[in-house]
């Protein structure tokens, strides 16, 4: 590849590819490769994706260099402690700040459909209730369709907008279905006079017949997670919804197979990773100096969990939110917490070592997160759901984008083929001469 006075080309054998460079308000440009295989009979070669831009989005912007996270140019820290989740998923979804009236009508519509049809939720009785609840919830999202059969054209803005409410009310629901089947206790049915956190939670620990008061703390707590989880750029989910929608899938069959990307142990699982990393830490005489030594020599079966991020080179700007909110949470409760004595102490340590620092390995969002879902009372398998909960609006606003971008091709990536060139069948008498 070269440049010459500001215009990038690729220069194969007597083929040159004229590259037209695609400005960004911040951060990569992107140099467009669109006609490389048909000109020049070559494609890149760029495993995970890590170089190649698949989109150009109005969403979400990052800069990892300097810890910098924006939805839709507002940053993570004013939203996060100024916005709310429902207020934020308008944001996403729509591209501003909703006006009173506006965010208004968007919460009634989401209360109002908040409902799961009677029949719909036998279908979650058909799963063990000790199944893993991700498995279970990819399952909902994608049988929900079943029931709105006029919502699952994605060029018709009206389909589109009326699938976008009924998964914005119902997947916390699901969630909160899967939730109280697991622990054996009576579902609830949703309460429209309670906003959508604060009976999110309801739904999940209350009980029939019996008042159930939620401290303010904890809904602020959860709601501030949903927004640091709501979007996060082109990650693996994001980039799968994608894929799929640009068959032209339905919204829940896209959301759906997010939902089994976001399943996997690199991705959603990872606070999960941390907290038993903590515990068994708890449960052990290992030291956290003689534990960072065992990690920094490499010692088989020692991992440390929650350090370092495949964008952030920064602190994780959403992760010190995290830590404020643990602490937050925690002492509402007016008890001590041995996990999160131990996740301070290890970040003090690590961040003060030049090995981590040298390495830009600092605490993501995932260090602190588990340490506020177990203080709640959620089961660490309830964990990733949560996640679901709140990255659902970051999946439709990517969709929707999607869906409206001329530009958008059904994703079809290339390879490199590595394997046998032409071979000639033989039958087994010959092959087992051999």
């Amino acid at each position: 590849m070269g440049e010459n006075n500001g215009e990038y080309f690729i220069q194969s054998d007597q083929t040159r590819l004229d590259t037209p460079l695609h400005q960004a308000t911040q951060g990569n440009n992107g140099i467009e490769i669109n006609k490389l295989l048909s000109t020049t009979g070559n494609v890149t070669l760029d495993y995970g994706f890590g170089n190649t831009a698949n989109c150009e989005s109005k969403i979400t912007y990052i800069d990892g260099a300097n810890g910098v996270l924006r939805y839709r140019g507002y940053p993570i820290e004013e939203l996060a402690r100024e916005s709310s989740f429902v207020e934020v998923a308008y944001l996403l979804i729509y591209g501003d700040l909703p006006d009173a009236k506006s965010l208004e009508t968007f919460t009634h519509k989401i209360k109002c459909n908040r409902l799961l049809p009677e029949d719909f939720k036998a279908f979650f009785t058909a799963f063990p209730s000790n199944g893993h609840p991700m498995s279970i919830l990819q399952a909902g999202v994608a049988g929900l369709a079943t029931y709105y059969e006029d919502t699952l054209n994605p060029l018709d803005p009206e389909q589109l907008e009326e699938a976008t409410i009924q998964l914005l009310a119902k997947l916390s629901v699901m969630v909160a279905t899967i939730a109280k089947r697991a622990a054996g206790l009576p579902q609830l049915y949703p309460d429209a006079s309670r906003e959508l956190t604060e009976d999110f939670i309801r739904m999940c620990f209350g009980l029939p017949y019996q008042s159930f008061d939620i401290d303010p703390a904890m809904v602020r707590a959860l709601d501030r997670l949903f927004i640091l989880h709501a979007d996060h750029e082109q990650n693996c989910s994001t980039s799968t919804v994608r894929f799929v929608g640009s068959s032209h899938a339905n919204l829940y069959t896209s959301v759906a197979s997010g939902v089994g990307a976001l399943a996997g142990p690199l991705h959603g699982g990872a606070n999960e990773a941390v907290l038993r990393m903590l515990m068994q830490l708890r449960d052990t005489d290992i030291s956290i100096k003689n534990f960072v030594e065992r990690v920094k020599n490499k010692q088989d079966g020692i991992k440390l969990m929650g350090f370092g991020h495949r964008v952030y080179k920064a602190y994780d700007p959403r992760a010190a939110l995290v830590k404020e909110s643990a602490h937050e949470v925690l002492s509402r409760m007016g008890k001590s917490d041995k996990l999160l004595d131990l996740a301070l102490e290890l970040e003090g340590i690590a961040l003060s070592d030049d090995y981590f620092v040298s390495r830009n390995l600092y605490p993501n969002v995932d260090f602190y997160t588990g340490l506020i879902y177990r203080a709640m009372g959620f089961p660490m398998k309830m964990f990733t759901p949560l996640f679901a909960v709140g990255r659902l609006p970051g999946w439709i606003a990517q969709y929707r984008e999607m869906v409206a971008d001329p530009a958008t091709k059904i994703a079809r990536p290339r390879q490199v083929y590595i394997g046998h060139s032409e071979r000639h069948y033989q039958n087994l008498r010959a092959r087992s001469v051999r």
